[in-house]
């Protein structure tokens, strides 16, 4: 019987390494698609969460998208997409995520509201008619989800110190099928070990 539990557990393991690895794979590949990118695009090597700042495409404490943002936004989402869905990716992701993000400027609630707008205003312009991609839009549409953060994940300079710059942003993020339970698995095999 414990020979039987073993095999199960060393199978699962295999199993979850190589679900697992879906993550890493697409982290490179996303960072290979943007590496040289003149978009200023940075990508998370742990998350795969693409970050850009907010300057991009809003004035300062706006959520009103910026003249230049269009263009921005007409080349960086089909790449995005095409990481995701054109590799292979696209049976292993679960939802798109667009997230807001603000500083400490002002109250929670102010933030929360503007940066909720902000990730609103990407969403709704690739999804409108003024995109220029509408084959990818069933595509955002079965998966795509908007959050705003507030300031409750700011992030810092090069020395440490908070940024104010660098807390302004938004996020294009995914999120892997059965993420959170392969997660929760490998812990407790890794426990049983």
């Amino acid at each position: 019987m414990m020979v039987i539990k073993s095999l199960q557990i060393k199978e699962m393991e295999r199993t979850i390494d190589q679900i697992m690895g879906v993550r890493a794979n697409l982290v490179k590949d996303l960072n290979e698609e943007f590496e040289d990118s003149p978009l200023g695009i940075e990508v998370d090597e742990k998350t795969g969460a693409i970050i850009f700042n907010t300057e991009i495409l809003f004035e300062f404490d706006d959520s009103v998208l910026k003249e230049d943002s269009f263009q921005f936004l007409d080349e960086f989402v089909p790449r995005y997409l095409e990481v995701l869905f054109d590799s292979g990716y696209e049976e292993y992701v679960s939802e798109i995520i667009i997230e807001g993000h603000a500083d400490r400027t002002d109250t929670y609630l102010y933030n929360l509201q503007l940066s909720q707008e902000r990730a609103y205003s990407v969403a709704e312009y690739i999804l409108s008619d003024s995109f220029p991609y509408k084959n990818i839009q069933q595509h955002l549409q079965d998966k795509l989800t908007v959050n705003g953060k507030s300031f409750t994940d700011g992030r810092t300079d090069e020395d440490g110190n908070y940024s104010h710059d660098a807390s302004r942003r938004v996020e294009f993020e995914f999120r892997l099928k059965d993420e959170e339970i392969l997660n929760k698995t490998r812990e407790i095999l890794q426990g049983d070990s």
